[in-house]
């Protein structure tokens, strides 16, 4: 797979010699980044502060501001003291050079006539360097956008916690709604901690039949006419005492009524709840009511 280059990791190379820009030039093509030349030190300067570069190049021996002097003003500004700086000079110069070069913060030195191969692999591992730095900045401030940004990702809110959210199905207090009411059922007892007294063993409730409530008159042909409407029972009072009193006065009316009725069986029936109505009443008068 091919690698498309990055372009924007630019070589600098600084000579007074037009040839020796050349020769540079063609040692460095094969690189396939932007190569940008200077012929003076003060050129160099300019050019640095116009763009970024990866490395720079610079020949030792030239007139005016000479190579070691043109480090030296590279290293001493702050947008460009961490470009490398590789000097280069000739083969007949003071061996005192390499060291006057690392001096004054050159990364590498070479003398000519260098190896085409040695000085790309020089330049190629500081463009690496380059295009890692420049990664790690990047990520670096996106970090910091995080970091320091006050909005959420995907701009949700925050979770509601399961506490609340049971709480508003069940109460709906987060909306402001007043809960609704228990519901009272007609058929529940009149109260749960009341015992279902059955005064006689016999007089156990039938099969479909609740505990604690009348047996509803028999339908058919033979059921006696009522010119009065089935009692129906009140909604449920704030308290038990008057639950309690409802449920007796509401026997006593159907009691009435089945005793109005001919038959043995409709006897039986208002006898068991005047039972009721008895227990009820005892119940009552065990609660102070």
């Amino acid at each position: 797979m091919t690698t498309t280059p990055d372009t924007s990791s630019s070589i600098l190379i600084v000579d007074d010699m037009e040839e020796n820009l050349v020769a540079l030039e063609a040692v460095l093509g094969s690189l396939t980044q932007k190569v940008v030349r200077a012929r003076s030190g003060e050129e160099a300067l300019k050019a640095m502060l116009r763009e970024e570069f990866a490395v720079v190049l610079i020949d030792v021996l030239m007139p005016g501001m000479n190579g070691f002097e043109t480090a030296a003003n590279i290293k001493g500004l702050d947008q460009t003291k961490d470009v490398p700086i590789i000097l280069l000079t000739g083969a007949s110069v003071d061996p005192n050079y390499a060291y006057r070069g690392y001096t004054v913060g050159a990364a590498d030195f070479l003398i000519k006539p260098f190896d085409p191969w040695l000085l790309r692999t020089k330049v190629n591992v500081f463009l690496d360097l380059h295009r890692k730095n420049r990664q790690l900045a990047a990520q670096a401030e996106q970090l910091k956008r995080l970091l320091t940004s006050d909005e959420r990702p995907g701009g949700e809110g925050p979770p509601s916690t399961p506490t609340t959210a049971a709480t508003t199905a069940t109460t709906g207090t987060d909306t402001g709604a007043p809960p609704a009411p228990p519901v009272v059922s007609a058929s529940a007892p009149a109260s749960p901690t009341a015992p279902q007294e059955f005064p006689d063993p016999q007089h156990r409730p039938e099969p479909g039949q609740q505990a604690g409530h009348p047996p509803l008159p028999p339908e058919g042909p033979g059921a006696p006419a009522s010119s009065e409407p089935f009692p129906q029972p009140a909604a449920p009072a704030a308290g038990d005492a008057s639950r309690l009193a409802e449920i007796a006065g509401q026997l006593a009316e159907v009691e009435l009524l089945l005793r109005d009725a001919k038959g043995s069986d409709k006897e039986r029936l208002a006898d068991r709840i005047a039972e009721l109505e008895a227990s009820v009443g005892r119940l009552m008068v065990s609660r102070g009511t």
